[in-house]
């Protein structure tokens, strides 16, 4: 079958024939399309259509499609049980890998997926400061826990609104919406409510309304305020981490935050989540604390050790350099020639991860990326499509370049994106 046939019959089974909201492809129109194998860059589609993919997972394949090594070490450790629901010893030896490539860090829980770090984080922050609101940032795409499925409410001071069903009132009432690279949004939440505010979360290189970059200071600027209140911040990179470099973006800038939120990369492809910060806050979670959190399958044997293998690729190959040198290209080349032609049109970059946006000014904020042409970024997905490659569906996220690429791909990316 192909890929609307799979899909019509996904619908009878599946709520709106999809297992997560994007690939209902409800942004760029079209049918979704189904995936039948991936290898390196390349996928496979039920169409019998052979794609470059710069989707990439959504950035969990950051060494390529199934990657021999660790294909392997999941081959490996399946054999030895698929999960024990118990302790074992690859739980200490990754937590002390990952706590030894970020100096800050000094413990980590594994769980299950970016959106349960998250949900374990907030709680963790209320339950050590003893406050009950939270700052997040419009545009902040943190997972699906209640409390950051908020949208800004009718004033930046009123509390938020739940921005989906089953969400109660109160609780959103207890979290406030600043703006992304806006430290003075920040500042007046903070006046009003700032004996109440147990932490703010930010992903400190935003990957949900595009690409955009921290503007300067920003970073530093909400940790001398979250000090100042004696509030928590949260960085979450289940997108930055281990993305820019084989450690956080945090480390990289030189920002301490108190908890640190992963996913995607650390788990080689396989899901897992973590949540990490200094002592004194960690350990306020169980068993030795008073902040509950669990998980039959946290620490799961293979997500471990896949994401094992896959941060030690990363550190002993360090393929960074060569991914910051294709992103550069691409968008270097495609913005010179886009600025020649005077089009509405530019491609933001860091490292390996990159968005096209179709409006000539630097996007800063969520505001920006929703002044962007989205109908023309729709056009540009199908056009890519055509050309052999395939991108996220929506303009709201990001591309992502992986150590299986090569020029040749990224030279004829290139020129797909010019006879746009």
């Amino acid at each position: 079958m192909n890929s609307n046939q799979w899909f019509e019959k996904a619908k009878m089974y599946i709520p709106g024939g999809v297992n997560s909201p994007v690939r209902a492809f409800k942004d760029v129109g079209g049918t979704p399309i189904y995936f039948k194998t991936a290898s390196g860059s390349i996928i496979q589609t039920e169409d019998n259509v052979e794609l470059i993919d710069f989707c990439n997972s959504f950035g969990p394949t950051i060494l390529g499609h199934s990657h021999p090594e660790i294909v392997e070490i999941i081959h490996q450790t399946a054999k030895n049980g698929t999960t024990y629901g118990a302790n074992h010893a690859k739980e200490a030896q990754f937590a002390e890998l990952i706590c030894a490539q970020i100096p800050d860090m000094d413990m980590i829980r594994f769980v299950n997926s970016g959106t349960e770090a998250v949900m374990t984080a907030l709680r963790l922050s209320r339950g050590y400061t003893k406050k009950n609101k939270i700052i997040k940032f419009a545009g902040g795409f943190h997972g699906h826990p209640d409390s950051t499925l908020i949208k800004a409410g009718s004033s930046l001071l009123s509390g938020g609104q739940a921005s989906s069903a089953g969400i109660s009132k109160k609780l959103a009432s207890e979290v406030f919406i600043a703006n992304y690279n806006n430290i003075d949004s920040v500042k007046n939440i903070f006046d009003r409510f700032g004996d109440d505010i147990a932490c703010v979360i930010v992903e400190p290189v935003a990957g949900n309304m595009g690409l955009i970059r921290p503007e300067k200071k920003f970073l530093e600027e909400l940790r001398i305020i979250t000090n100042k209140y004696s509030s928590l911040l949260i960085f979450d990179e289940v997108i930055n981490g281990f993305r820019l470099g084989p450690t956080t973006y945090g480390t990289i800038c030189g920002v301490k935050p108190d908890i640190t939120t992963f996913g995607k990369i650390i788990g080689g492809g396989l899901p897992i989540g973590a949540i990490g910060g200094i002592k004194s806050v960690m350990e306020y979670l169980a068993p030795i604390g008073p902040v509950y959190q669990s998980g039959t399958l946290c620490g799961n044997p293979m997500a471990i050790s896949a994401g094992m293998k896959t941060l030690e690729i990363l550190i002993s190959s360090s393929p960074y350099e060569k991914m910051d040198e294709y992103g550069k290209k691409i968008s270097s080349e495609i913005n010179n020639a886009s600025e020649k032609k005077g089009l509405n049109f530019h491609i933001a970059q860091l490292g390996s991860m990159f968005t096209p946006f179709f409006k000539k000014e630097p996007i800063k904020n969520l505001a920006d990326a929703k002044s962007c042409n989205h109908q023309k970024y729709a056009q540009f997905f199908h056009h890519m499509i055509k050309k052999g490659f395939y991108l996220p569906p929506s303009g709201y996220e990001v591309c992502f370049i992986s150590a299986a690429h090569n020029e040749k791909q990224i030279d004829k990316f290139i020129d797909a994106v010019l006879t746009f």
